[in-house]
């Protein structure tokens, strides 16, 4: 792994590189949130952001897709992967919002985690995203980027995500997950790394064949 001190480095130097890394899933609230990261799965953000308008047009809250079919919502998803397997899970999230937590989401992650659809990764997302709390969370990017990097060497995500947390100070948690995405989409391919052209190339154990 890279040095200890070379992590704030790194980290500064991904945050200058991407300034404008956030959450590209487009919402207006946590409910919008859960339920666009909950289809994101498997899928790309793009994907998912050209199937949420009419989907939170026609149902704006908790309380409406709680009341709605998983075949009625599927049609509105159909574009995505796995559509009728997260059409149900939405809707059952949906239901255990209105059913348990008065049809808001809830900002405790054992809570998130309790509802249909929604992992580790998307619990992490929302607690970050949605209520402001210091949280990594690892998707195909950060995973890929940490371990090739050298900023942890993990065989799994979720070692991956308690050794980032380890690693990294917590209050850059939120915003080294969002960079590592950056850096993973614009730069870090997953086939073809664009290492000649890569901001942090000096300290990458991937480059200097130590990976």
């Amino acid at each position: 792994m890279v040095k200890t001190e070379d992590i704030k480095t790194i980290l500064d130097i991904l945050e200058n590189t991407y300034p404008e890394a956030e959450c590209a899933l487009d919402h207006i609230n946590v409910f919008q949130l859960i339920v666009a990261v909950a289809l994101s799965a498997q899928t790309t953000d793009k994907s998912v952001n050209l199937v949420t308008p009419a989907l939170f047009e026609r149902y704006p809250d908790a309380y409406a897709l709680a009341a709605a079919e998983p075949d009625e919502v599927a049609e509105y998803i159909k574009r995505i992967g796995m559509y009728k397997t997260k059409a149900k899970n939405i809707v059952g999230m949906a239901q255990k919002l209105v059913a348990e937590h008065g049809g808001q989401v809830p900002e405790d992650y054992d809570s998130l985690v309790a509802l249909p659809g929604v992992g580790r990764k998307t619990a992490n997302v929302v607690l970050s995203v949605g209520f402001g709390h210091q949280r990594i969370a690892v998707d195909t990017h950060v995973f890929r980027v940490a371990n090739r990097i050298g900023l942890v060497k993990e065989k799994d995500v979720l070692k991956t995500e308690l050794s980032l947390m380890e690693r990294v100070p917590e209050e850059r948690w939120s915003r080294t997950h969002h960079s590592l995405i950056f850096h993973g989409r614009q730069c870090c391919d997953a086939r073809k790394p664009k290492c000649d052209e890569c901001p942090v190339n000096t300290l990458c154990e991937y480059i200097h064949g130590e990976d």
